[in-house]
């Protein structure tokens, strides 16, 4: 089902290892052929048209992993049918890729200090049928039906050779990193754990070993306790800004209950994340102006060992500045408004 013109080049990816920080970088040259509605932002938001959208014309795409229509998942059909609401494919430019089958996750060498290896993975993009309709937009019954569409492939891909990480993630708006206007979110697995869920994790445990407690929970009774960080609760989930929020705006959507792997989401647990996704995207885009966004799961991994210590949670980061060298030279964010500021505006919004 791909465009002739894309089997041309297959560049494979590689990670490659920072000596000074210890953290591994993709490289993923076959990326940078991938289109790109944002090249002009100015001209975007309202003049966006569906007739050359590659995730509306889903011919261009890979075979679908997964279709499903109105919840229910559509099988058995090689062909798409007209009725589909939320489709998942493989990435035609992939960051990561099963394109060559490894015989092992071997470190290679670049001179006597360079170290690298195959950037092992599955990368798969999530679309919804409406182009101009953002997750905001859809009703709770096709918000459950994406959160049902992440379950489905996380489950699937969890047990599969050389993967221990699965992030989900969405870009929205040009300034968030997304290349298609088309609403999209993504899924990539890794054998290596990122090193901000790899700290997360450490520091969770480290707070389990010495109090015998879920530092998440811990947190967040506090702020339910309080109230003035909270930005929206139901019975299952609660929506917060972080006390020490890394951006303006940021929100935390987490289980009340201490959970630790996403996997594992129930029926009913997913119709209130679902409210909890419409309510707070909708907060951010009608008080902030309709901005750019990225939203990433964090959830324990499936690498085989146990970290019941952790708590999954969402977060969700509205782009109101840039970073700038401070920000780049330190890693210590600047924000500009307090996170209870940001919690009392945002749940005065409706």
């Amino acid at each position: 089902m791909i465009k002739k013109e894309l089997k041309k080049t297959r560049l494979f990816s590689e990670l490659r290892l920072d000596l000074v920080s210890g953290d591994w970088v993709i490289v993923a040259s076959n990326r940078f052929q991938k289109p790109n509605d944002f090249k002009k932002p100015k001209s975007v938001s309202l003049k966006m048209s569906s007739k050359n959208c590659p995730f509306c014309n889903l011919e261009t795409q890979k075979e679908p992993t997964l279709v499903m229509a109105n919840g229910k998942i559509i099988s058995n059909s090689k062909k798409l049918p007209v009725d589909w609401t939320t489709v998942i494919v493989p990435n035609i430019y992939p960051a990561v890729s099963f394109n060559f089958k490894p015989r092992e996750k071997t470190e290679k060498t670049e001179g006597e200090i360079y170290k690298k290896m195959p950037a092992v993975g599955f990368h798969e993009v999530l679309i919804t049928k409406e182009h101009r309709k953002q997750l905001a937009d859809l009703s709770l019954g096709r918000i459950k039906e994406v959160i049902s569409a992440w379950q489905i492939r996380y489950l699937s891909l969890k047990d599969k050779k050389f993967v221990n990480h699965i992030s989900i993630f969405q870009n929205y708006g040009p300034e968030s990193g997304a290349s298609i206007a088309h609403p999209h979110s993504q899924i990539i697995t890794t054998y290596l754990i990122d090193v901000d869920l790899k700290n997360a994790l450490n520091n969770a445990k480290k707070y389990y070993n010495k109090k015998k407690k879920c530092l998440y929970c811990q947190m967040m009774n506090y702020d339910l306790k309080k109230k003035k960080r909270i930005v929206f609760e139901n019975n299952n989930f609660v929506a917060l800004c972080p006390f020490a929020s890394k951006k303006s705006f940021q929100i935390i959507i987490s289980p009340k209950k201490h959970l630790s792997y996403f996997e594992n989401i129930t029926e009913k647990e997913k119709e209130d994340l679902a409210e909890s996704f419409k309510i707070i995207l909708n907060k951010i885009k009608k008080g902030l102006n309709n901005p750019s966004y990225n939203f990433y799961l964090h959830t324990a991994p499936c690498d085989g060992k146990k970290h019941n210590y952790y708590h999954w949670h969402f977060t969700i980061l509205p782009k109101s500045r840039s970073w700038a060298g401070f920000e780049m030279g330190t890693h210590l964010e600047i924000i500009t408004v307090k996170p209870e500021e940001a919690a009392q505006r945002l749940r005065k919004i409706k």
